[in-house]
């Protein structure tokens, strides 16, 4: 018993080993590909210095990668293309050309991460007040770069106060 026992274990560590070795020599050359980024303007415009929520990196990266020549209602006659992304935190539509460039969008995020600059303007001009709600607001031109807004719901008690804010902690 114990001889057949060993035999076993000595053809279960053996096999594996055979198994690994291929019969073939022969190699394939694959054909090279290149990876690069159509939108990657659209990602280094829109990204801030403090940390956005989440579902908003996620929809932003969602509208960089999309791919307009993929897409079911594609055809070559169109010279661009607007497609809107949801989600429940917000949304965003966009504007793409016949090649899938991404040409412009307008976005509006409801309840996001504050920066910190606008968090310390509100805390010094309004210290007692509290925020609320907060709407975040982007619009990205290929040309003309992003403009990014804030607009606050304040409240004091019984007292409710909005104010527009710029990234950079600016009233407007």
């Amino acid at each position: 018993m114990r001889k057949v026992l060993l035999g076993l274990i000595a053809i279960g560590l053996t096999l594996p080993i055979y198994s690994q070795i291929t019969e073939t020599t022969e190699t394939e050359k694959l054909t090279e590909v290149t990876v690069y980024a159509t939108n990657y303007k659209y990602l280094q415009n829109v990204k801030t210095e403090q940390a956005a929520s989440i579902p908003v990196k996620m929809l932003e990266r969602k509208v960089a990668e999309f791919d307009v020549k993929n897409s079911d209602y594609y055809e070559d006659e169109y010279d661009f293309y607007e497609v809107n992304f949801y989600i429940p935190e917000g949304t965003i539509l966009a504007a793409y050309d016949k090649d899938g460039k991404l040409l412009r969008t307008v976005e509006r995020f409801n309840n996001v991460n504050l920066p910190k600059a606008v968090q310390m303007a509100v805390l010094d001009r309004f210290p007692e007040w509290t925020i609320t709600k907060d709407v975040y607001l982007v619009d990205y031109h290929e040309h003309k770069g992003v403009n990014k807004k804030y607009k606050l719901k304040l409240e004091n008690g019984d007292q409710i106060l909005r104010v527009k804010m710029s990234e950079n902690g600016e009233f407007l």
